[in-house]
């Protein structure tokens, strides 16, 4: 499956921003789909997961509370909804995805990942 992210770029702390990631190439309501983030010389870290219907999802402590992830299978399209950001979320933001079937949680448990997403920019500025 390939992905393509859009969204972001600078936002002022304390406000909000939505990022889009579209599928294509395979049946998107099989795969569980996730965001990760990676700042500047720090290490990839899992963001948020959902699950294939939607039914559920997961968040980092870091973001619980003020960002939330769903899907439309129907548009192949998952979202990462950012409210209240802080100087610290700035990153570059991926969708990412599992092997087809798998559950999500080997993304933030095993951070098994097999696709990726090329990234897209948030910059929170104070």
């Amino acid at each position: 499956v390939q992905l393509q992210a859009s969204g972001g770029g600078l936002v002022q702390a304390g406000g909000s921003t939505t990022l889009s990631c579209v599928a294509s190439g395979d049946t998107f309501s099989r795969y569980a789909m996730g965001w990760f983030r990676q700042a500047p010389g720090k290490e990839r870290e899992f963001v948020a997961a959902i699950s294939w219907s939607g039914g559920s999802t997961y968040y980092a402590d870091s973001v619980k509370g003020r960002f939330t992830i769903s899907r439309d299978n129907a548009e192949n399209t998952v979202y990462l909804q950012m409210n209240g950001l802080k100087t610290e979320d700035t990153a570059v933001y991926y969708c990412a995805a599992p092997s087809r079937d798998q559950s999500m949680g080997v993304m933030f448990v095993r951070n098994e990942v097999e696709y990726w997403g090329q990234g897209t920019q948030v910059t929170v500025s104070s």
